[in-house]
Parts: structure tokens; C-alpha cells; sequence
């Protein structure tokens, strides 16, 4: 489905974000990024859909050369793939149901789109996808008025408006309470299992990897040091990836 062969990322100033990373992705996987803050989690994910590009490398989604995609093949691309961000991404002074019909631009035509004019069935879609996230009744109110673990579900019903195959989630609950990040994870899972949507998401904490993902990989200074299920990561391997002063802290 998705597949990384040897991605490098060396950003302007010189630094190195990430070196020959290569890994493949299931459909239906739920896939953990895990790794120090710094370590290149965030960089791969928007290298993915391209709002990075890479140095060198290749990413091959559903056999299409992603990397060397321009213009319409790309935005093809980019509909397949939502992405949730750490920080919400929300337009704060707009209503819920705007934030989340504007996962829908992708299959807007232009001129439309710069009115913000929408179809009755992406009307449609839009309160279903609010009502999978459990915030039906917040459609109308301002994005900013919610609490962060409600913007963060608004954050999923707009990756839902663009009936995703795949879903980034660039460390979606790293601003949450504990309470809150199993909510966020949980939403994710769910549409995991019942829809099929693959998961590809950073996230920090061990007992969440545990818990949530079928598989993981882990980067340290930009390069894969880990791929395997989350089981396998021992004492020895966590070592590894965290470093030698590193100690294990659960999220309850």
C-alpha cells in the first residue's frame, strides 16, 4: 500500500532530518512512529503527502511514484491521504462544520471553493463525520469555544471528509491529557477496525504503542532503528531508541 525506499531529508540550514528511511505499510496496519522528539517523526509523516519535499528517495502509494507526482496526480494523491496535525490546524474563528467541510477542498473545483460553496451530499458528509467523532451538536459553534480534545476530534472529521484510505496523525495527542489521549486513540482505532483505514501515527508514549498499534517503527537522529511489533521492544530496544538515561513512563 504505502511503500519508503531510502527517504533522505536535509532541510536548508543543513540539517539532516532524516537518512535512507525504508519501510512499507499494510492496508488495514495500524503503524506507530515512535522516537525522541527531533528524531524525524514529524518530517517523514509530511514528507508522505508531500507538504515536505524530500531530498532523495522514493515514496510509492497504491504503486503511484508520489515523489515525482505533480499537479492533478498529486492532488489525487493528497485525497487519499488525510492527515491530523498535533496542533489542530483549525481556522478558530469559523464553525465547527466550516473547519470540517474544508476537508473537502480537494474535490472542489476552484472557483467554488473560493466561495466556500459545497454540495449537499459534502453537507451531508460533513455532519456524518461530525457524529462519528461524537460532536454533532457542536457544528455551529466557533472552533475556538471547544476544548483541545474536541478540536482534535473536529481534526478527525475533517481528515474523514476526504474518505481517506490512509490517516497521518503527526503526534495527535502530545498536547492531551492522559484521559483525553485515549479518547483521541480510540477514535483512530474505530475507524481502523470498522473501516479499514490505515493509521500511521507518531506518538511518544510506549503503553499507547502498546495498546493501539499492530506495528511499529522507531527513528533515532533520523534514521530507523526499530521495526517490529511493539511487543518486541524490550528494555534493550528501548534503550536504543530513547538513549541509555532514558526511563519508562506510563500514560494512564
Amino acid at each position: 500500500m504505502l511503500q519508503v525506499d531510502t527517504l533522505t531529508k536535509v532541510y536548508p540550514n543543513g540539517t539532516q532530518a532524516l537518512t535512507d528511511v525504508s519501510f512499507e505499510v499494510d492496508e488495514g496496519e495500524f503503524l506507530a512512529v515512535i522516537g525522541l522528539s527531533g528524531s524525524g517523526k514529524s518530517t517523514l509523516l509530511r514528507c508522505i503527502n508531500r507538504l515536505i519535499e524530500p531530498t532523495s528517495g522514493k515514496i510509492f502509494w497504491q504503486g503511484v511514484d508520489v515523489t515525482a507526482a505533480t499537479g492533478a496526480e498529486i492532488r489525487r494523491v493528497r485525497r487519499q491521504i488525510g492527515m491530523i496535525f498535533q496542533q489542530f490546524n483549525l481556522v478558530k474563528r469559523s464553525s465547527v462544520y466550516t473547519n470540517v467541510l474544508s476537508g473537502r477542498l480537494g474535490y472542489v473545483n476552484t472557483l467554488p471553493s473560493l466561495f466556500h460553496i459545497f454540495s449537499a451530499d459534502d453537507r451531508r458528509l460533513a455532519h456524518a463525520s461530525l457524529e462519528q467523532v461524537g460532536l454533532a451538536e457542536k457544528a455551529f459553534v466557533r472552533a475556538d469555544s471547544l476544548s483541545g480534545g474536541q478540536q482534535q476530534r473536529v481534526g478527525i472529521a475533517r481528515a474523514l471528509m476526504q474518505e481517506p484510505r490512509l490517516i497521518l496523525a503527526d503526534e495527535p495527542v502530545a498536547s492531551l491529557d492522559p484521559v483525553l489521549a485515549h479518547s483521541i486513540l480510540k477514535y483512530l482505532e474505530q475507524l481502523n477496525k470498522e473501516r479499514g483505514i490505515t493509521i500511521l501515527c507518531s506518538l511518544h508514549f510506549l503503553d499507547l504503542v502498546h495498546r493501539y498499534a499492530t506495528r511499529a517503527i522507531a527513528l533515532k537522529d533520523g534514521r530507523v532503528v526499530f521495526q517490529g511489533l511493539p511487543k518486541e521492544i524490550d528494555d534493550a530496544q528501548f534503550k536504543a531508541i530513547y538513549g541509555q538515561e532514558a526511563e519508562r513512563v506510563s500514560i494512564v
